[in-house]
């Protein structure tokens, strides 16, 4: 896949929006950026140096694409029911042990087959482009499911300033693997890794993710960058990530190399393959009440007429 540079650009003029999504109901002003220019080809600006401090709330603009008309899961609950490995293996286990790891300062570094090769401060990639909010279903493939409002941009727009070469064919997602701030425990090879082939993560679903319900993510949730790649099954949204590498071959990923008879490396969310010991034609959707709602699972999650020709001529079952 060919992909010229990306231009200079600039952020201006975002709209103020009241803010409503978060569990105190508190009303966001917007404020305004306005003839902030970056040049990304050559040199890193002097922004691009760490910072200690991370601002909760998230200035954004409208981005939900496409629509969602079911009700969003409850902040609560979303934060509080992770999976999260590198915190322990059970539900719980991340909000209880990700409170000590440090997400400021915070740095990504962009490598492997591209010719603008970068160490980006998190901040930096913050102000990049205008943050988004997109509303999407997210599918664990243990069978249960959310609805999230994310906040973030295109993982394309990231990728058009790292300017693959011709041949990078995947792109592979490093996480942070820490002993010091994480519980890491045994039958793992930390740290956590995870890919996409280019088009995947060229496409304008998937989501460089720096939030929820308006304000930065939680630790639990992957702070703080992440991607979200809404039709796929959740361990493919990479955490915590540190490292974004360019490759021209399918990159070993976690789970596929643990399980491979279990966890493809496509991981399309598909009711029709189910997991060896579960089925995937329904979910149990977590909302706001007490118990989850048992619901069908929809081919992509729901996304097919926006990704599904991504797949044309693919045998699903075998490449799941």
């Amino acid at each position: 896949m060919l992909i010229r540079k990306a231009p200079e650009f600039k952020l201006s003029d975002i709209t103020p929006r009241e803010k409503f999504l978060n569990r105190r109901n508190l009303i966001f002003g917007g404020l305004a950026a306005a003839g902030i220019a970056y040049e990304w080809h050559k040199k890193m600006p002097p922004l691009f140096t760490p910072t200690v401090e991370a601002a909760s709330k998230l200035v954004t603009v409208p981005g939900q694409f496409p629509p969602v008309s079911d009700a969003i899961t409850p902040v609560g609950k979303a934060i509080s029911y992770n999976n999260f490995y590198e915190f322990g293996t059970d539900k719980g286990d991340p909000k209880a042990n990700a409170g000590k790891m440090h997400v400021r300062p915070w740095t990504v570094k962009i490598e492997g087959l591209c010719n603008n090769p970068k160490t980006v401060d998190i901040d930096a990639l913050l102000k990049f482009k205008p943050l988004e909010d997109r509303t999407y279903r997210f599918r664990c493939v243990e069978a249960w499911s959310m609805i999230i409002p994310w906040v973030g941009y295109p993982l394309a727009e990231l990728i058009r300033f790292a300017d693959p070469k011709p041949q990078a064919k995947f792109v592979e997602f490093i996480s942070l693997a820490d002993r010091s701030q994480m519980e890491l425990p045994g039958g793992f090879d930390w740290p956590y890794k995870e890919g996409l082939r280019m088009d995947e993560a060229m496409h304008p679903l998937t989501l460089l993710t720096f939030g929820s319900y308006g304000q930065t993510l939680e630790n639990q949730q992957g702070a703080p960058i992440r991607v979200i790649v809404p039709w796929k099954y959740g361990f493919k949204s990479a955490k915590s990530i540190v490292k974004i590498r360019f490759v021209d071959r399918q990159p070993t990923t976690t789970w596929n190399d643990m399980a491979s008879n279990e966890y493809g490396f496509y991981s399309n969310v598909n009711p029709t393959h189910n997991h060896p010991r579960w089925s995937q034609a329904h979910e149990r959707r977590i909302d706001a009440g007490f118990l989850p709602r048992t619901i069908t699972t929809l081919p992509f999650n729901g996304y097919g007429n926006e990704v599904a020709k991504l797949y044309n001529g693919m045998d699903l079952n075998r490449y799941f």
